[in-house]
């Protein structure tokens, strides 16, 4: 089995930017899930465009009708099988400087059949968990006697510990976000509606270094009590509680995710008594976060204060999702989750409170360290309170 070595390969485009990708995509990690798919019991995992594909090879390939396709065989040489008109981009990513055999194919062109052919004969195969299900059923028919599965019984383990240079990322991200928190009392001042601060905030995104802003909530007043409420013309008053999640992705691939809450004026008193305790909780929540202590138990560091101060039932979510090249990816911070944190493991913290006619929630990324944890989000988690005139 031939796994090819950064040094082995000649690299076609823009060689400063593979190699200032190495580190976060690293030439090892096609090895790395090819022994990973062998341990799960698949003989190869096929990986088309979507997380999984971009963290085995570091290509963000585009979601085509035409497959590009990664076959990982956990016995057996590596290929990527890509639309020709695709190849450029393909060789200019951090894969162009693996070494790894790109096979190009025509319009007129079978890319399933081919696969088939050069795939061989295996029991099973591990199908990248965000694949388009056109493509399934046309693996399913290339492959008859293979089962699938889902590539994630292989990658889940890998994804979900972060390398270092994964966390640097996600720590660049969340500075990123922090900054366009701290630009968003700016933007709150009645009159205004929440589309129109919404779209303040997705320009700031993208000025402070994403390449996309992946969501914007703006939810005010009666609509805080909505945790995904879309931003909607209702206009902004004094008295509103305000709560702002956002996030996006990076350059590098990896994502940013954090909430705040800002008041336009001084908000109704019971605002401010379950606010102290929604803060409370989330401390505790971060503060349990070590190697070892379970998922569950992360999620139920956040509900005590909150259950005990009678807000149980208006805590209606998971406390946290993990994070990385996906905003909602494994660990899972909920109950029932037994999982052992380990370190490296990096997730939400996002206890909320929403009673009505208001809400709150309060969101840091935080990273399992091998002696506790690191938040990465740092803008102030009081109240901020604006100017309700």
């Amino acid at each position: 089995m031939h796994f090819p070595r950064m040094d082995q390969a000649v690299s076609v485009g823009s060689a400063h930017a593979v190699a200032a990708l190495t580190e976060l995509y690293p030439a090892e990690r096609l090895r790395q899930a090819a022994d990973a798919a062998g341990a799960a019991g698949l003989g190869a995992l096929l990986l088309t465009p979507g997380p999984d594909l971009r963290y085995v090879t570091g290509y963000d390939a585009q979601q085509l009708e035409r497959l590009t396709c990664l076959a990982l065989p956990a016995n057996g040489d590596p290929f990527l099988v890509v639309p020709r008109l695709e190849l450029p981009a393909a060789q200019a990513s951090p894969a162009g400087g693996f070494g790894l055999e790109m096979i190009p194919w025509d319009e007129t062109d079978d890319p399933y059949a081919l696969v088939a052919r050069r795939l061989g004969v295996v029991a099973s195969v591990g199908l990248a968990d965000r694949m388009w299900a056109m493509m399934v059923l046309r693996f399913r028919a290339a492959l008859p006697a293979a089962r699938q599965g889902l590539a994630s019984a292989a990658l889940r383990g890998m994804r979900s510990r972060k390398s270092a240079a994964e966390v640097a990322a996600l720590r660049e991200a969340g500075a990123a976000i922090d900054r366009v928190h701290a630009a968003v009392p700016g933007w709150l001042r009645p009159g205004r509606t929440e589309l129109e601060v919404a779209a303040d905030v997705a320009a700031a995104i993208s000025g402070e270094g994403h390449v996309r802003a992946d969501f914007v909530i703006v939810a005010s007043g009666p609509n805080a009590a909505s945790p995904h409420h879309e931003p909607s013309g209702r206009v902004l008053q004094p008295g509103d509680a305000v709560v702002v999640d956002i996030g996006g992705t990076m350059p590098s691939g990896y994502c940013s995710d954090c909430t705040r809450v800002y008041a336009i004026g001084r908000p109704p008193g019971e605002f401010l008594r379950y606010y102290e305790v929604l803060r409370d909780a989330q401390e505790a929540a971060c503060a349990a976060v070590r190697p070892g202590v379970t998922a569950e138990a992360v999620d139920a560091a956040a509900r005590v204060p909150i259950t005990e101060a009678g807000y149980g039932p208006e805590f209606v979510h998971r406390t946290g999702h993990g994070i990385g090249l996906e905003t909602h990816e494994d660990p899972y911070i909920v109950a029932g989750n037994t999982e052992p944190l380990e370190p490296g493991m990096a997730f939400s913290v996002e206890p909320g409170i929403y009673p009505g006619p208001h809400g709150a929630r309060i969101e840091d990324i935080v990273v399992c360290t091998g002696r506790g944890h690191e938040r990465l989000n740092h803008v102030t988690r009081e109240l901020v309170v604006v100017g309700g005139g």
